[in-house]
């Protein structure tokens, strides 16, 4: 959310969480969440209530009659109302009912349909979700489908995206890229999920087509430096890890890492063939396995010789655990021979340069949840400074969030770190940077990340909530969670802001590239509400379970049977992947299906605005389209529904609804 919030973030585990003093907030409500009350009446954007009459025919396009004097009608200025206009922030009103028994899901390639769902003394859901009736009146264009006739395909090769400055990603026609999807993370050897039938790690053809049905354009794929540079030895080699200046330890294998990305571009060629983008996500948890967790290889851990002992319970205990504090220390400093931090970016130089030349990689996530717990009681972060150094480099460092303190480098540091690293051999794709998952306790700034003179930068966090079950993720006090979550999305939106620089002027792009982990429909509704509120693209956690030695039983979207998560209404959303124009709005009702979107059209973008209709979930018995100020240029019962400004309207207007369309007389 682009406002400031509360100070607190929530990471997949409650362990992790730390929480600040209440800001702008006061007494901490969910004042911010509930903007998603959205009821757009009679007059507003132009819609109406859906008339009894109905077209008689099915698949169809029609036009109401436009009036003779112009050939594109627009609502009359003293009835547009812009949609946040109609936005309440008051808490909601809360009515006690006894908790509904959830129906099974549905068997994978079936619809699900949902009905409200309200737990007592806790937020609904569907009180809170937008209620969208379709646009009616003269110059609306009508297009009814009665079932799914085309996926839509791949139209070709896609472009490379860009963060110019400002929230958005763009296109090369200038179009608004918006993104949802899914994490597949597989935290086990062989550490990449691939086409592989028959074996757990295996990433199938009908993973990816389930994945285009439900909307999804964009795949958080887990790839982890112990696959790409598993080396030899364990922990606490001499050779490795006597203090002294970095050099080369000679671990790494040409063809061992090639071996490891032919499988890892497997999976992005299966993606790619469904319309699915690839973001290459370097995961890691905890560190590595001797932990309880996964990522660095051992030889490139380094405890000063002390003993490693797990910590017991849950594995987020072991991020207290002193042994795992020297062995992430060694890294972020790159105090040790074997120059951990070389070594880290020369894995990711080798990922860079094969896929350089492949488009349906978006970008490139350098390390999944940096981590220090001295961010929690130091008054200035050093390990910020650290982390901001570890993208940098010592040859491009500048200052913090403040603006006012300096950054400055460890001496061991990469003189170019892992972000100019990339650019070195990658001209073409974006870096997800993550903040630190800690940060002051008691300040006032979610990290202290400043500005990096790069021009591909997208700043890309985390959002979880603390008060949940430790076994199955599910949250334990919905109305906490969701004060929990809009507020560190809130602040995330600060830091994103304090990265501008001269290369990004608005700050970076932003991107939530995990969420969820969870089987509560309100807690994913509201989650993804929000972010559809701020135009903000997303990767729900996670697409299944993988036996996650780090995660929560409930994190799946598809479950070990083969069905889906009942969460699956929720993040099978209609929207817009690409507008071309700014948009002002995109609101969507799970519950009916319902969505609204209205933008502004650009002189700089061209080409059709692109809308993912989620049919699958959420019209059976077919939809209607409804568009002013522009043009229906896809076939009844495309999935992937384009539409052409025509003209030149102030703004452009477009409903889909379940059912068929209201009468055009």
């Amino acid at each position: 959310m682009r406002v400031r919030g509360v100070q607190r973030i929530s990471v997949r585990d409650g362990a992790r969480r730390r929480s600040g003093a209440c800001g702008a907030c006061g007494a901490c409500g969910i004042a911010l969440m509930v903007v998603v009350v959205v009821v757009v009446v009679v007059g507003a954007l132009g819609l109406g209530v859906v008339p009894a009459a109905r077209a008689a025919s099915a698949g169809t396009t029609t036009t109401a009659p436009r009036p003779s004097t112009t050939t594109t009608t627009r609502p009359p200025t003293t009835t547009t109302v812009h949609p946040f206009s109609a936005t309440t922030t008051t808490a909601p009103t809360l009515t006690p009912t006894t908790a509904p028994v959830l129906p099974a899901p549905a068997p994978i390639g079936t619809t699900t349909t949902t009905t409200p769902r309200h737990v007592a003394n806790q937020p609904s859901l569907d009180t809170l979700s937008p209620h969208v009736v379709p646009l009616t009146g003269r110059g609306v264009e009508y297009q009814y489908s009665n079932a799914v006739k085309a996926t839509g395909g791949v139209e070709g090769v896609p472009s490379y995206l860009s963060s110019p400055g400002g929230p958005y990603l763009y296109d090369k026609k200038g179009r608004v890229v918006l993104m949802h999807g899914t994490n597949v993370v597989y935290k086990h050897a062989p550490y990449i999920a691939y086409p592989d039938p028959g074996q757990p790690w295996n990433f199938s053809a009908q993973d990816a087509q389930m994945m285009q049905e439900l909307g999804f354009n964009i795949v958080r794929l887990g790839i982890e430096w112990q696959g790409l540079e598993p080396g030899s030895g364990g922990a606490n080699q001499p050779k490795i890890c006597t203090p002294g200046p970095p050099g080369d330890p000679h671990e790494f294998s040409q063809a061992v890492a090639d071996a490891y990305l032919k499988h890892v571009a497997a999976t992005v060629k299966l993606l790619a063939h469904y319309g699915i983008y690839t973001l290459l996500d370097m995961h890691q948890d905890v560190y590595n396995h001797l932990f309880r967790g996964e990522g660095a290889p051992d030889w490139a851990v380094c405890t000063n010789g002390l003993p490693i002992v797990p910590s017991a319970g849950r594995w987020s205990n072991n991020y207290s655990n002193p042994t795992l504090q020297i062995a992430a220390g060694h890294f972020w400093a790159n105090d040790v021979v074997g120059n951990l931090q070389g070594q880290f970016d020369l894995v990711w130089k080798t990922v860079a340069t094969y896929f350089k030349d492949n488009p349906w990689v978006v970008g490139y996530d350098p390390y999944n949840e940096p981590f220090s717990t001295e961010t929690q009681v130091a008054s200035q972060s050093t390990f910020t400074g650290q982390l901001q150094c570890f993208y940098t480099g010592r040859a491009h460092t500048g200052f913090l969030a403040d603006g006012q303190t300096p950054l400055s480098c460890p001496p061991g540091d990469p003189v170019d770190g892992v972000v100019p690293t990339i650019e070195s051999v990658d001209a073409h794709h974006l870096i997800f940077t993550e903040p630190d998952i800690y940060w002051v306790t008691g300040g006032n700034i979610p990290s202290q990340l400043g500005p990096m003179p790069f021009q591909r930068v997208v700043f890309n966090f985390h959002v979880y909530c603390g008060s949940r079950s430790p076994v199955t993720g599910n949250p334990t006090d919905l109305l906490r969670c969701l004060q929990s979550e809009e507020t560190t999305a809130a602040e995330q939106d600060v830091t994103r802001l304090s990265m501008s620089s001269k290369y990004q002027p608005s700050g970076p792009a932003i991107f939530m590239s995990e969420f969820g982990a969870t089987t509560s429909q309100a807690l994913a509704g509201f989650d993804t509400e929000w972010a559809g509120l701020d135009d903000l693209g997303w990767a729900y956690w996670a697409w299944k379970y993988y036996n996650d030695p780090t995660g929560s039983s409930a994190e799946g979207l598809v479950r070990a049977n083969g069905t889906y998560s009942p969460i699956v209404a929720e993040l099978s959303r209609t929207y817009a992947q690409e507008v071309a124009g700014v948009p002002s709005s995109g609101l969507f009702n799970p519950f009916t299906g319902s969505y609204g979107l209205n933008y502004t059209p650009s002189v700089a973008a061209s080409g059709d605005t692109v809308i993912a209709v989620a049919a699958q979930q959420h019209y059976p018995h077919g939809w209607c389209v409804a568009v002013r100020g522009g043009r229906i240029t896809s076939a009844p019962g495309s999935i992937r529904l384009t539409i052409a400004t025509e003209g030149k309207p102030n703004q452009v207007y477009v409903t889909v609804t379940a059912g068929t369309c209201p009468s055009t007389g």
